[in-house]
């Protein structure tokens, strides 16, 4: 299986919509975004995260997508997509049924609302290993999921099984990352799902990032992992410390909700989103574009 290296910055791209009566992909805005985070230097793109607001997107939108984002990368960047949910025979048959031609890795997401048992999350990416023609990232987000996969677990996956290659870990726990940081085997990749968290896990040894404010802000979110990667610390934790407040601000009417108006106030896309989300407020639009005056972008 090929090697991918998934140091520095990938972005969890959105999915932009127009804002007509059926809120139609937006192609020509996704565009727009695509050369913005490519020109300021974005590592590669996840595609069909939740952060793309996959639940409510369909089948032939979710493969028309994919198509595009690979067509218009052009093999610049590597591409992920994610294949994630809480059924997993439903998942092994979509890992051997949707066309995944160019693309370099799945991203899957810990079983969400049925919380099962660390054996029961094992078991699960055991059979999406055993489907999976590309590697896998384990995805270990328990805000969204409401489990934890512990260290041991991610720990066991790592050894277990040579094509689940890396963790996006969001549980917030710097101890349980310590952890898997000390005892996962060579070349097993360990991911900040948390921008925020991204300096602290990266000065523990983490190799980068998925996130969501690196693709409204790439100039500074990309030069933040840049300092790091060159052992460049204070200019690192300046950039961390200047967009501290603003992705508060992108989480705080959910997600991707602000992210979208963010992308807005840059004039990539619009901020529309599908229900059950609702768009921004404009109190949020306001905040998010006054901390865009303060990094002095627009």
């Amino acid at each position: 299986m090929t090697k991918i290296d998934l140091s520095g910055v990938g972005v969890a791209l959105i999915t932009p919509f127009h804002r007509d009566d059926n809120q139609t992909v937006d192609y020509s805005a996704l565009e727009r975004l695509l050369e913005h985070c490519i020109s300021n230097g974005v590592n590669y793109f996840v595609v069909n995260g939740t952060t793309a607001e996959n639940p409510v997107l369909t089948t032939n939108e979710k493969q028309r997508i994919l198509k595009f984002v690979l067509k218009n990368t052009a093999g610049r960047i590597p591409v992920i997509f994610g294949i994630g949910g809480n059924n997993t025979n439903a998942l092994v048959e979509e890992l051997n049924t949707f066309d995944t031609q160019g693309v370099s890795a799945i991203l899957s997401a810990s079983p969400y609302y049925n919380k099962p048992s660390q054996e029961g999350i094992y078991q699960h990416y055991a059979a999406l290993s055993a489907a999976s023609p590309l590697p896998i990232i384990v995805y270990n987000v328990p805000g969204r999921t409401s489990s934890n996969i512990s260290a041991q677990t991610t720990i066991r996956l790592s050894k277990d099984f040579g094509n689940i290659v890396a963790i996006k870990e969001a549980s917030g726990n710097l101890d349980q990352i310590t952890e898997i940081l000390l005892e996962r085997p060579a070349g097993f990749q360990v991911l900040s799902g948390d921008d925020n968290l991204t300096f602290a896990m990266m000065a523990l040894g983490a190799e980068g990032v998925i996130s969501v404010s690196g693709q409204g802000i790439p100039e500074v979110f990309c030069a933040m992992v840049q300092h790091m990667n060159q052992g460049q610390w204070t200019q690192a934790r300046d950039a961390h410390l200047s967009t501290y407040d603003l992705t508060n601000l992108l989480f705080e009417e959910g997600n991707p909700v602000g992210v979208k108006a963010l992308l807005e106030a840059r004039g990539i896309t619009q901020a529309t989103v599908r229900l059950p989300l609702v768009e921004a407020t404009d109190n949020l639009k306001s905040a998010i574009t006054a901390c865009l005056g303060i990094l002095n972008l627009s």
